[in-house]
């Protein structure tokens, strides 16, 4: 009874779905599809003209494949923290597998952005989000070193980067 119920209401729905797809000019779904295609296929090139797939990579080298990053990748190279990080260690929050990977996404697509349409300034400055990204890292990689010192509550929190600001860059 259940069975033909359910299978009735599919039925149905698929009934309307095919009324309203024909209603559809034919050329209209033409454009659709070409609008799409085009879309999927120059996205698809951009990805793969700009090595996207290594971006989702733990290697600095993804880093450096701008030319204004180049300067930051070689101070990173030769500063102290080469040893014991990599770009995502400081520049990702390490809250999450999720939290990493949506500040990789928001960054490449900014970064993107201002990259194509030459809307950046050199030298690039750390955004607010990015700052306080890099703050936590900090905090999680030497909370047992800055335990009596660092607080995040009251008017002024412990802020590493106004004394440390070029340190894992080699600054």
């Amino acid at each position: 009874m259940v069975t033909r119920r359910v299978w009735k209401m599919t039925n149905s729905l698929w009934i309307k779905l095919g009324t309203f797809i024909s209603a559809i000019p034919f050329a209209l779904w033409m454009a659709l599809f070409g609008m799409s295609g085009g879309i999927v296929g120059l996205g698809g090139f951009t990805f793969n003209h700009a090595a996207g797939f290594s971006y989702l990579s733990d290697d600095p080298q993804a880093c450096a494949n701008c030319h204004v990053m180049r300067e930051v990748y070689e101070g990173w190279y030769k500063a102290s923290h080469r040893a014991v990080a990599v770009c995502n260690d400081c520049h990702t929050p390490h809250s999450s597998f999720f939290a990493k990977y949506a500040i990789k996404a928001l960054n490449g697509f900014n970064h993107s952005k201002a990259f194509t349409l030459n809307d950046f300034s050199e030298p690039m400055r750390i955004t607010a989000l990015n700052r306080a990204v890099a703050q936590g890292s900090c905090l999680d990689c030497h909370c047992e070193m800055v335990a009596l010192i660092a607080h995040k509550e009251g008017k002024l929190p412990t802020d590493c980067l106004s004394c440390h600001a070029g340190v894992g860059h080699g600054k």
